[in-house]
């Protein structure tokens, strides 16, 4: 496949797609989860201070893996998730090196999120009831909890830095992921799904909504700044004087290189 097709923007045409793929994965194993909450996955491993390879993280977020080789249907299908999964991860990464002063410029990171509630409201009487009957997510809750797992699953390329201020940066930007990923029980104010729709989400939620979005921009630029994580070098220990010198010259340390 080439760069340019790697690199093509997505269309909703391609987040059916993705979701037809994880819906057939899911008749054979009902864990894997849904869109949103992947859109969030990638969003934070995009924003993780290492690297992860797709060998890592995909057992992890949809049991792709060694030990489950067939839970794709065919190759083809391996490899259509895959140029979507990719193509999705691009435009995320892309979109959170971009400068942008506002979330209404075309070029900023909007996460794929659906407003349940709002499209249910909108749904006949009889058709609504019965959507109800289970509790429905609040609008980017399911995003910002895709998001949480991989700060958890990562703990460890997740730490705090040694870097008072940057680890203040980190602490302030997952409080709002955190604070997304908590229920809505403000008063409806607006409806995420139609502009002219019954009012779902409230409005101290469509603020947290987009504190959010820029918290992972922080994310994504305090990670990148401090680079990956390096382990301190340990010095070997150094022979005493009357010991043999390593070099193995048969001499004591001390009149060989530790003279």
């Amino acid at each position: 496949m080439s760069i340019e097709t790697l690199n093509a923007p997505m269309e909703s045409a391609d987040f059916d797609a993705l979701e037809d793929i994880l819906d057939e994965l899911r008749s054979r194993d009902e864990n894997v989860p849904q869109w949103e909450f992947l859109e969030g996955a990638i969003a934070a491993l995009v924003c993780t201070r290492r690297v992860v390879p797709p060998s890592e993280y995909l057992p992890v977020l949809i049991g792709v893996g060694s030990d489950q080789p067939n839970l794709f249907a065919d190759g083809a299908q391996a490899g259509r998730f895959m140029a979507l999964w990719t193509r999705r991860w691009n435009e995320v990464a892309s979109a959170l090196d971009t400068q942008v002063e506002t979330l209404e410029d075309e070029r900023t990171y909007h996460p794929e999120v659906l407003d349940v509630r709002g499209a249910i409201a909108m749904l006949p009487e009889a058709e609504r009831e019965a959507a109800s009957a289970e509790p429905l997510p609040s609008f980017g809750q399911i995003w910002a909890l895709g998001f949480l797992s991989v700060v958890e699953d990562w703990a460890d390329d997740w730490a705090p830095p040694r870097d008072k201020e940057a680890a203040g940066w980190i602490e302030d930007a997952l409080d709002c992921m955190a604070e997304l990923a908590g229920d809505d029980t403000g008063e409806p104010a607006f409806n995420m799904h139609a502009e002219d729709g019954p009012p779902s989400v409230s409005e101290a939620r469509a603020n947290a909504y987009g504190e959010a979005i820029w918290a992972v921009y922080d994310l994504r630029q305090v990670w990148r700044s401090l680079g990956p994580r390096t382990e301190p070098l340990r010095k070997s220990a150094e022979p005493g004087r009357n010991d043999p010198c390593p070099c193995g010259s048969g001499k004591k340390y001390k009149k060989c290189h530790g003279a």
